[in-house]
């Protein structure tokens, strides 16, 4: 018998070694990588390099779309070409809504499309109806420091320029034309960042959400189908840590040298706990959560720690095939 997922949470390290997967933009010829400000357990406020939520988010949900569209599971119309407007882009879905009241228009976005139900949306046409997302993911914050005060993420900025196979004086007057320079041709220098480091990853699933609405109270899909988009899911966060997709992939491929945290879960309403890996203790933080929540609800938290990238993939790929959402009481 399946296992039932009320809650999951992971929190880990990654050790991500010359990657440039979030950048603010660009100033000139200098690409400028995305910082953030935090706290650390030290109480000491830095200035770190970080990936933000919504591009991890961003990537989970491609992965989605893909085992989707595989797997035949229902797409409506515009998530059927990974519009980033989903289903608000659907006419059809639009039309049909028309008059009816917010419990019915989630009941049918709810039916017509998995990426709506699973990643959330928000309905604007004639109407504000949110869906609130079963997937939560925080910020990628670089971990500062260590225990003893030493560096443990930094940003360098390397200078770049275009291979050109003409070379001399008949480079340096191809380049200086007017077509050249409206075209942007010729040796352009230019300065693109690389992180690396050690940084901190949290993020939950409301499992037990999956098909559920939120405004009448009452789940609209059957079992099988909820089971599908479970699974779907799970995969999809797998394939998230194995491809973090971003930008400057092309010629700056990140290192992905070491993962390692927890897995926790709950099989009751128990919110599955999670601590961020900023703070050096934190898989014993969590345990200890885990203990305490167990004492009020025994067995209803399950942590599992991963050493490594493939450790991890053993416990989703587990969980995919011994687990199934949890059914709220309605």
């Amino acid at each position: 018998m399946a296992t039932p997922i009320y809650s999951l949470s992971i929190s880990a390290r990654l050790t991500l070694d010359m990657h440039s997967l979030n950048n603010e933009g660009g100033e000139g010829n200098q690409i400028q990588t995305r910082m953030v400000d935090i706290v650390a357990a030290d109480g000491r406020l830095y200035n770190v390099n970080a990936i933000s939520g919504d591009m991890l988010k961003h990537i989970q949900a491609e992965h989605l779309y893909h085992i989707a569209r595989n797997r035949s599971l229902a797409l409506c119309a515009a998530c059927q070409l990974f519009d980033a407007n989903r289903i608000s882009a659907d006419s059809e879905y639009i039309s049909q809504i028309q008059g009816k009241s917010d419990g019915e228009a989630i009941d049918l976005m709810l039916q017509r499309c998995t990426l709506d139900d699973v990643e959330g949306n928000l309905i604007t046409a004639d109407r504000s109806t949110p869906r609130k997302s079963v997937a939560e993911f925080g910020w990628v914050v670089g971990v500062p420091v260590d225990g003893e005060g030493r560096e443990l993420t930094t940003t360098g900025s390397y200078l770049h320029v275009k291979y050109a196979t003409e070379r001399g004086a008949s480079a340096r007057a191809a380049a200086s034309s007017e077509e050249a320079r409206k075209a942007n041709l010729g040796q352009a220098l230019f300065h693109r960042p690389a992180s690396s480091g050690v940084y901190a990853l949290v993020t939950h699933y409301e499992i037990s959400r999956i098909g559920f609405n939120d405004i009448t109270r009452r789940y609209t899909l059957n079992e099988s189908a909820r089971l599908a988009r479970h699974r779907a899911l799970l995969e999809s966060v797998l394939y998230t840590f194995l491809q973090p997709n971003g930008a400057m992939r092309s010629a700056q491929l990140p290192h992905l040298v070491a993962a390692e945290g927890a897995v926790s879960y709950s099989t009751d309403v128990v919110p599955a706990p999670t601590v961020s890996p900023l703070n050096a203790a934190y898989e014993q933080e969590i345990q200890e959560i885990a203990a305490a929540l167990n004492g009020l609800r025994p067995g209803a938290v399950v942590v599992r720690s991963f050493a490594s990238l493939s450790a991890l993939a053993g416990i989703l790929r587990e969980m995919v095939e011994t687990t199934a959402p949890f059914r709220m009481t309605v």
